[in-house]
């Protein structure tokens, strides 16, 4: 078991590496991969059963103690990168199939990623899980909403329908990790150890089929799509860093603003579109989530660097 946990650890670590690589074998390889398309919703949730078994009270207790301040990331979470979709899919003009991708990816919430990142950019983890959490929980509500508002005008969008998806690949899942971990106590440690090897296998597996699924059309509309995600990453991690500031939050809570904001959960935009709209509208969800992790990465590297000197940063 601890070569296993050591195993989960390094590719935890190497994230950002796996989801290129296979999604590079995916694109030029695409028959190796297509089988997976069937199994994108179950393989989300698992990721999410996963979160559920990691989340713990002091988690939402965060939320009690510095409500403001989680109550600015979610706000800022569910304002800024939708925002920034419809605006780019407005002012490039984009296809409807890529702007409904767009707009979903940028409806979603975030991602259990940005955890780690934070804590590599030596951010403010509590803050950070508590706005994941509590985005992930509004997500059934807030997410078909956004998107039904922003992204109706291209294509056809049934709330009801994305609220159900979103209930049985996100909330019920969580409720399932929640039960088991009450249920088994200490012994969910074991689980835990290997869960970032669980959740990068899943991811990977999830990014690889939509690109195998849409090759065609990446070839196509690829450096396009990939424009837009970057713009759309890098527009989110420097307007919530800006947030941070204008809330005159201390730098540890400004770099777990941006990397929060600007890191989504790619993985349910990519069930989302897969399931309701189309193979291509998951394209900008499987790039982001290449993109992001690179961004992400390399983002947490620089500020790592950034350091006022207080540790009361974080309180």
């Amino acid at each position: 078991m601890r070569v296993l946990a050591a195993l989960s650890r390094f590719v935890g670590n190497t994230f950002a590496l796996w989801i290129l690589l296979f999604a590079v074998l995916a694109f030029y390889l695409p028959a190796w991969f297509l089988p997976l398309t069937s199994w994108i919703v179950p393989l989300l949730g698992l990721i999410m059963f996963g979160m559920g078994l990691t989340l713990k009270t002091e988690d939402f207790r965060e939320v009690a103690r510095r409500p403001m301040r989680v109550m600015i990331g979610v706000v800022a979470q569910f304002i800024i990168m939708p925002g920034l979709a419809w605006l780019l899919c407005k002012l490039l003009q984009l296809p409807p199939e890529i702007a409904v991708g767009v707009i979903l990816v940028g409806c979603c919430p975030g991602g259990t990623a940005s955890n780690v990142m934070t804590w590599f950019s030596r951010g403010d983890v509590a803050l950070s899980v508590a706005i994941t959490a509590v985005t992930t929980l509004l997500a059934p509500l807030v997410t078909p909403a956004l998107i039904w508002l922003l992204a109706s005008a291209w294509l056809p969008v049934q709330f009801s329908a994305l609220f159900m998806s979103i209930l049985q690949v996100v909330l019920l899942p969580i409720a399932l990790g929640l039960v088991a971990q009450r249920l088994l106590g200490e012994r969910v440690r074991v689980a835990v150890d290997v869960l970032p090897l669980v959740s990068v296998v899943s991811i990977v597996a999830i990014v690889a089929a939509v690109v195998a699924a849409s090759q065609a059309k990446i070839a196509e509309s690829g450096l396009l799509i990939m424009a837009v995600v970057v713009l759309h990453n890098g527009l989110g991690l420097t307007l919530g860093y800006l947030a941070g500031r204008v809330f005159g939050l201390p730098l540890a809570q400004r770099k777990t603003l941006s990397i929060e904001v600007g890191m989504q959960n790619s993985g349910l935009g990519a069930a989302l579109a897969s399931a309701h709209f189309s193979p291509l509208a998951a394209v900008p969800s499987a790039l982001f989530s290449v993109w992001h992790n690179l961004s992400g990465s390399l983002l947490a590297a620089i500020y790592r660097r950034m350091d006022d000197g207080s540790r009361a940063d974080q309180q």
